[in-house]
């Protein structure tokens, strides 16, 4: 590559990462600064923020809405991820015809948007008295045609002679399992607890639908009531916005490595 060609790479690299910050700068300006400061675009950081942060708690429930975001975003991690990998694994370790015919079903299932499957899960989780539970939440996303490929994906690199040996040595499949396949699959795990919790937490319209509550408002829900009324503080919604937006870009900081050699399928 020529040095005029290496320039112009740079340039639009530098380019292309100014496009992705500026939001976030803009968000982080907007926060610290008056309605009327954010209305006229104002793009330096202010001296608003504490006002900002007592008008969002004297109007909102911020902490119970972080209690209900980081409760059903974990509790939704945790059972996703146990349930999908063991499915996963199960596909591509105990591999027949049958099983390759439900992968493709599941995978069908991937076609369909969500608002098809909308109503049907609502009068399932009213049959059931699970509105307004964490459980309505989560039992719908914790098996997700994504999640299963990702892990069978990542099944396929799995060697076979480890399984083979600890068989040998006595181990149950189970013990393998979960003393074998999970810590060699850390990598896979990272990726999809990042997608998963980011998925969760950001989640809007299904939680608007089964928590009919004020006590389960989630952060999303916060947020977009934040633009109710015939007039929007935003200072006060940028800053709302800024701390719903915290959670997920640490969870992504923290496993970013893990999230790349994840979607790579990469062994560790």
């Amino acid at each position: 590559m020529t040095k005029g060609k290496k320039i112009l790479a740079h340039a639009v690299l530098m380019l292309a990462s100014f496009l992705s910050v500026f939001p976030l700068y803009y968000m982080l300006c907007g926060a610290t600064n008056t309605s009327i400061d954010v209305v006229r675009g104002k793009l330096i950081p202010g001296t608003y923020l504490v006002e900002n942060f007592k008008s969002l708690i004297a109007n909102q429930n911020l902490g119970l809405a972080m209690a209900n975001s980081f409760r059903n975003a974990i509790l939704m991690t945790l059972i996703t991820l146990l349930v999908c990998s063991i499915a996963g694994y199960g596909f591509e370790i105990y591999h027949d015809k049958a099983k390759d015919a439900l992968m493709n079903v599941l995978l069908l299932a991937m076609m369909l948007p969500f608002v098809a499957i909308m109503i049907p899960l609502f009068k399932m989780m009213s049959h059931w008295g699970l509105v307004n539970s964490w459980a309505a939440f989560v039992l719908p996303s914790i098996s997700t045609p994504f999640m299963i490929m990702l892990f069978r994906q990542a099944s396929r690199s799995f060697p076979n002679d480890i399984i083979e040996a600890a068989r040998l040595d006595g181990l149950s499949e189970i013990g393998i399992f979960f003393r074998m396949f999970v810590p060699i699959m850390r990598s896979t795990y990272g990726a999809a607890m990042t997608v998963t919790f980011m998925n969760a937490w950001n989640s809007y319209l299904w939680p608007k639908i089964v928590f009919q509550s004020n006590a389960s408002i989630t952060m999303p829900m916060l947020v977009a009531n934040l633009k109710s009324g015939y007039s929007v503080d935003y200072g006060m919604l940028m800053l709302g916005v800024l701390i719903c937006t915290l959670p997920t870009a640490i969870i992504f900081l923290c496993l970013q490595k893990s999230f790349a050699n994840g979607i790579m399928g990469a062994v560790k």
